[in-house]
């Protein structure tokens, strides 16, 4: 912890990456300063089956940091895992993207729904249901 801290890491990265360690720790009795590969490879691929990327990540800039930091060593598996293929939805969307969407909309109170957020620039995470009838809210809290 103290070589965390005296690096000045934030709060949080400090309480991820030394969460990350107790949990490689417990995983190898805790015999931590000359793990294999191989004992890595274990390692990883169980965590990955139960846990997100960013769980996995963090184990590894954890161990990356402590390698480094702690037993003053090279970190020498720069590409050790890489993070899973993600396919993003683009965050602007071509004006013949817009005609498509409203030209496949049916309902017409749904095109106007649809047509408003276009037209506003809004995202669908900026909207929110409200109550018993589900009046659409704009949610501006997350934006600049």
């Amino acid at each position: 912890m103290k070589h965390l801290k005296l690096k000045g890491l934030q709060p949080k990265t400090i309480d991820a990456y030394a969460r990350g360690m107790r949990r490689i720790g417990e995983y190898f009795a805790y015999q931590v300063d000359a793990l294999s590969q191989d004992q890595l490879v274990e390692y990883f691929t169980d965590l990955m089956a139960s846990h997100s990327w960013s769980g996995v990540k963090l184990d590894l800039y954890g161990l990356k940091f402590f390698t480094e930091h702690v037993l003053c060593k090279p970190w020498t598996m720069p590409n050790f895992i890489r993070p899973p293929k993600v396919s993003r939805l683009p965050d602007i969307v071509s004006v013949a993207e817009a005609q498509a969407l409203f030209g496949a909309t049916r309902v017409r109170s749904y095109r106007v729904f649809f047509f408003t957020l276009y037209s506003l620039g809004l995202r669908l995470g900026d909207i929110e249901l409200e109550g018993r009838r589900n009046l659409p809210l704009v949610n501006s809290a997350g934006r600049p």
